[in-house]
């Protein structure tokens, strides 16, 4: 027979956690299933030196202040604690190793619609409300590129990438101009030779305005939440890389460089727009996620992308 909860919230995440708790105040029993063993989200998967490019005041769930100085970004290695320490004070019934299959729509009966959630490991459990909090950095996004399934170099997708060591001297181009991507060039740089191949120019953001985060100035007003400033904040072409200036003057000297997207790979070679051939052992696909929500696909919930 299935388990019976009023409230399933499939991931144990930041997102899970978080409404989780949000759950609990409304008087709700949630029953918060994880795939994972641990419930830190997909941040023991990042890379090494990751650290955010929001403040910690910023960062923080729910109930649970960001630990250290409100005003510093954290690395991933203190997100991965502050998410094991808030999952140990949250009373709420949390399963790890529940890797959620399938969600179905019931029929509806006198006591309403209820659905039911199916896990890789043959458990069932039935609610009447159902909330997807995983699935937004499941499913790396690899582009299809022109030659990029017969290089014969290393492709690589940002989500692969840990600590530069293992690129010591190599030649690396990566694909995207995002804050990871950004992050990772100057990093690698410190012992390879690194291009950033991207569709538009880097766009750098400041990352602090008279000594505050740009996050604070948004949120302070209104910014933020505003529907009518998105295109203000986000037009544009290209994603804006948050920066206080290093970013832009590590580029400013040449390694990483950055140069508009190659136009094929050719066996171990990267074609140019000019024309120029580039030798190149990795490729690293800095190009973000798609959803990976199939989990609903049962529920008619999904477009054809997914």
């Amino acid at each position: 027979m299935p388990q019976r909860s009023n409230t399933i919230i499939i991931g144990g995440g930041q997102a899970g956690l978080a409404t989780a708790q949000v759950a609990r105040g409304l008087g709700l029993s949630p029953l918060v299933l994880e795939a994972a063993q641990s419930t830190t989200g997909s941040w023991p998967r990042y890379y090494d030196s990751l650290t955010l490019f929001s403040p910690a005041r910023r960062s923080a769930l729910p109930g649970a202040p960001f630990p250290g100085d409100p005003n510093g970004y954290p690395t991933r290695d203190e997100v991965i604690a502050y998410l094991a320490r808030y999952a140990e004070r949250l009373d709420v019934d949390v399963r790890t190793g529940h890797s959620v299959a399938k969600v179905a729509a019931e029929a509806a009966t006198a006591r309403g619609r209820m659905f039911e959630v199916a896990t890789e490991n043959g458990d069932s459990f039935t609610a009447p409300i159902v909330i997807a909090a995983t699935g937004a950095f499941s499913r790396p996004y690899r582009p299809e590129l022109p030659g990029l399934g017969s290089f014969t170099g290393r492709v690589l997708h940002s989500s692969q990438y840990w600590r530069p060591e293992e690129f010591a001297g190599q030649r690396v181009v990566i694909v995207g101009g995002g804050n990871s991507a950004v992050q990772i060039a100057i990093e690698l740089a410190a012992q390879s030779r690194v291009t950033l191949a991207t569709r538009h120019p880097l766009r750098f953001m400041a990352q602090r305005v008279l000594g505050v985060d740009m996050h604070l100035w948004l949120q302070r007003s209104g910014l933020d939440a505003a529907g009518w400033a998105r295109p203000l904040l986000t037009g544009g072409k290209g994603t804006p890389v948050f920066d206080t200036g290093a970013y832009r003057a590590r580029i400013a000297t040449g390694n990483p460089d950055r140069r508009p997207m190659f136009t094929s790979l050719d066996g171990d070679h990267v074609v140019w727009q000019d024309g120029v051939r580039d030798r190149v052992d990795v490729v690293l696909l800095a190009t973000g996620f798609r959803p990976g929500v199939g989990y609903l696909d049962a529920l008619g919930a999904l477009d054809d992308e997914g």
